[in-house]
């Protein structure tokens, strides 16, 4: 990352990373271990999450928690009964990698007491990210982009037009009513200025083809709009009826960013997922190649 990027990305100091939903999609597995737990190979869905954030330069992780998830605080915290024992028997390299974890960045949590919704999930952290902008990244959505990390990209575009950013990515119209839906007019660059933007249209109702995926970077102006938000879709506060307000007040941006994005909430984009990360590591593609090639010449049509 040149050092301009650097600079965009610093800019945004702190961001909300919301785990406190019911991970319903995935039970059994989830009845008593949080969804963002679930692993991409060998490594929690949420630590690829945060990785992201402290590779964009982010210092402080404010994780919105919900009763029942004390394994994502311990997750991040000193193991030292585990390093010990994994010291003691000269597996060094291993208790070094699980130091690392819990050296990654500050994690704040804070308990979010009921699930009324991700618009809420977000002003729940009012407290400690206080009045300076910050992102806001989905432990559902995945994005792998090496050259520079997603919210970083947020953060760079954030900085050249100081507005609220929100990530979108092309979808087929079929699936539109799945997503909040953006609309706007393209000021190149991959930058669109918005001017509607609307949370799961039903069926032929959508502006346009642009989803909002879980990546944000948000001015502390939202707090008083989500604040006052009446309930939306699902009978929650919607985080999307937020940034239409925020739009018709301050002007919101899309970014059309780089980088493959994985949907880890639904069951066969955590398969695409996990396959595609286990490709990435030497000592398992090779292997994994094996098996998806005699599964490719065998499955019938």
């Amino acid at each position: 990352m040149s050092s301009t990027d650097t600079k965009a990305a610093n800019l945004i100091r702190k961001c909300v990373i919301p785990a406190a939903g019911l991970g319903t999609r995935f039970l059994p597995a989830t009845k008593a271990v949080p969804k963002e737990m679930l692993p991409i190979v060998d490594t929690p869905t949420l630590q690829y999450i945060v990785e992201e954030a402290v590779a964009a330069g982010i210092e402080d992780v404010v994780v919105i928690n919900g009763r029942g998830k004390s394994a994502i605080e311990d997750h991040f915290d000193i193991g030292f009964e585990l390093e010990t024992t994994m010291r003691a028997r000269g597996k060094t390299a291993e208790a070094d990698k699980l130091r690392a974890i819990a050296n990654l960045v500050r994690i704040v949590s804070v308990r979010q007491k009921e699930p009324l919704g991700l618009g809420h999930a977000v002003l729940c952290a009012r407290s400690v990210i206080g009045d300076e902008p910050f992102g806001v990244l989905l432990g559902d959505d995945m994005i792998d982009s090496p050259e520079e990390p997603g919210i970083g990209q947020l953060a760079r575009i954030y900085q050249q037009h100081q507005k609220a950013v929100i990530a979108l990515m092309e979808v087929p119209d079929s699936e539109t009513h799945l997503y909040g839906i953006a609309a706007g007019k393209d000021l190149g660059n991959g930058v669109i200025q918005i001017d509607h933007v609307v949370e799961k249209p039903k069926k032929g109702t959508a502006p346009s083809n642009l989803a909002v995926i879980g990546r944000y970077v948000l001015p502390p102006s939202i707090f008083p709009i989500l604040e006052k938000q009446t309930t939306g879709v699902g009978g929650e506060i919607q985080l999307t009826d937020g940034l239409a307000t925020l739009q018709k007040t301050e002007g919101l941006l899309g970014y059309k960013f780089r980088g493959q994005r994985y949907d880890a909430g639904d069951k066969v984009g955590y398969l695409k997922a996990n396959i595609a990360y286990a490709l990435k590591r030497p000592d398992l593609r090779g292997g994994l190649m094996e098996y998806l090639r005699e599964v490719v010449k065998t499955e019938k049509p």
